[in-house]
């Protein structure tokens, strides 16, 4: 049988403008949802539900720290068995299903999303994880629909091409899934990665725990019944709610791990390579490990560079979702004149930013996630505040009073190796270096060599000899590299995010090949008529 699935196409983005029956049924999903909390939270496993006798957690919106929105309890290591076992049993009848049977599941899971399901999982974004209407519709819809019918495309052509059969022979490739589980971890930030980590792998014929972030656990087990809809058998995908020691202890090093499927932070990808590391003999078969981590996000200006376009893309790509994308702009290198003349209105359209409760349209910023990222951010502006070798420019503002508010700040330094400007601090904070811009290639190796990482980077410039330039001389500084564009546009099909240094081994985009897995790609956008207008449509006035 030739597998011919629909040919994929980018979702649309919705506007939500004032007025549009998609911002009508967004605000009447926020009003059901806000009625009906605190929900409860409990586990998914083998298609039932498991209340847990883990240590209790509480879910709440990060803007209004008392608002609690679901409860529910952390997965103990009997909790994460049991989950482990429910895939092994289900994965034996999912492995040999067709390849047809699978990816239906998944086209119809996309377009659930994209219909009846789409203003209740951004609601449950926007409220779990403080997302504007925005943010949550390019994650939690246009992202998450892309990614469940790209996949399905480029799963069904893994085989084009090959092999080569010679005369008188047939020579001909089986895709087998994994012998064991895959485990998916999966973080607070993308909805969209919530849904993907544990999906793709099961696209592929394997049986998954999922682990959510606890913060992202409102939106995730609203992505469990959007699957359970689609058709999704019981025991495919097991979900296991709560803090990781369940999953430490008994995922980890189950004799039938067979891959863990991870986007989060540095450090804690670092602790589960050790741990799988540690565990190697007890293997059934060596564990695949593909994960995506953080960066020091870079935006570089040549002295050719627009500053209405500069303007836009520092202040969307440092401030959009708060910073806290790992592909958000959080160091700048901007020559000595263009940085003169761009300081005052940058830092004007930064005080300007709208930050508040994101239910209201008209918000430019939620708050950052939790307690103890506001911690983070509020001891850093705390201590540059009596650094002398940097200048507080915008913002420097924080106020937990009500939620977890940091404004968006700016920071200048004229010292390129500044500690914010080498230091992931994943939040609304933006440091700029101005350079004397006598020699651009000299600048670019500033960049390249400031901070040990970077998973995305963008240049600003209208002479074509800076771009080769910086193409050149940056080639492996970022897995995403942007011309004259935000740093935090990748969109699926179009820029799927490459390998960098650091950032471990991404394959959040389903790339198709397993060469790929042999090499360090890069990808690369350019945009001919950047945006001069930070505002979006759903932000005019009600």
């Amino acid at each position: 049988m030739t597998v011919s699935p629909p040919l994929p196409r980018n979702e649309p983005v919705l506007e939500y403008r004032p007025g549009s029956a998609e911002r009508t049924a967004v605000r009447a999903a926020l009003d059901h949802l806000a009625a009906s909390v605190p929900l409860p939270l409990p586990m998914r496993i083998d298609g039932a539900d498991v209340e847990g006798s883990g240590a209790p957690f509480t879910v709440t919106a990060p803007h209004r720290h008392r608002l609690v929105l679901g409860e529910g309890h952390t997965a103990t290591a009997a909790e994460v068995t049991s989950a482990v076992d429910a895939a092994l049993r289900a994965g034996r009848d999912w492995a040999e299903a067709s390849f047809e049977s699978r990816a239906a599941v998944f086209l119809r899971a996309a377009d659930l999303l994209a219909g009846p399901w789409r203003a209740r999982v951004n609601a449950a974004t926007m409220l779990g994880q403080s997302k504007t209407v925005f943010q949550a519709e390019i994650d939690a819809a246009a992202e998450l629909i892309d990614f469940w019918r790209f996949n399905v495309h480029y799963a069904a052509h893994l085989n084009d091409s090959q092999p080569i059969s010679p005369p008188g022979v047939w020579n001909r490739m089986e895709l087998r899934p994994l012998e064991g589980f895959v485990l998916a971890i999966t973080p607070f930030n993308f909805t969209s990665i919530a849904g993907n980590l544990p999906t793709a792998p099961a696209l592929m014929g394997n049986s998954v725990v999922w682990k959510p972030a606890t913060t992202q656990q409102l939106a995730a087990s609203v992505l469990m019944q959007v699957l359970e809809a689609a058709g999704l058998p019981p025991g495919v995908i097991n979900m296991v709610t709560g803090h990781s020691g369940g999953i430490g202890a008994a995922a980890l090093p189950h004799r039938d791990l067979a891959g863990v499927h991870f986007t989060g932070s540095t450090g804690t990808f670092q602790q589960i390579w050790s741990t799988v590391s540690a565990n190697l003999s007890g293997y059934r078969t060596y564990p695949r490990l593909v994960g995506e981590t953080g960066g020091k996000d870079f935006v570089v200006a040549h002295p050719s560079a627009s500053l209405d376009a500069l303007l836009v893309g520092l202040l969307r790509g440092a401030f959009e979702y708060q910073g806290q994308k790992c592909s958000a702009a959080s160091r700048a290198y901007v020559p000595r004149a263009l940085w003169e003349e761009l300081r005052g209105p940058l830092a004007a359209a930064t005080e300007s930013l709208a930050v508040g409760d994101p239910t209201d349209m008209r918000t430019f910023m939620g708050a950052v996630i939790d307690e103890s990222a506001f911690r983070i951010h509020e001891t850093a502006i705390a201590s540059a505040r009596d650094d002398t070798a940097i200048t507080l420019v915008a913002g420097g503002e924080c106020d937990d009073s009500e939620g977890w508010f940091v404004r968006p700040t700016i920071f200048e330094t004229a010292d390129p190796h500044h500690d914010l400007m080498e230091r992931e601090l994943f939040g609304p904070i933006l440091t700029v270096h101005p350079y004397a811009e006598d020699d651009w290639e000299t600048v670019l190796r500033t960049v390249d060599g400031t901070s040990p990482y970077a998973l995305t980077g963008a240049v600003f410039a209208t002479d074509r000899a800076a771009v080769d330039t910086a193409l050149r001389v940056l080639r492996n500084a970022a897995g995403n590299f942007y011309i004259n564009d935000k740093p935090t546009g990748a969109v699926v099909g179009q820029q799927p995010f490459g390998g960098s240094r650091g950032s471990g081994t991404n394959d959040k985009a389903g790339s198709a090949y397993n060469l790929l897995r042999w090499v360090s790609p890069r990808a690369i956008k350019e945009t001919f008529n950047p945006p001069t207008d930070w505002r979006y449509p759903h932000q005019a006035l009600d």
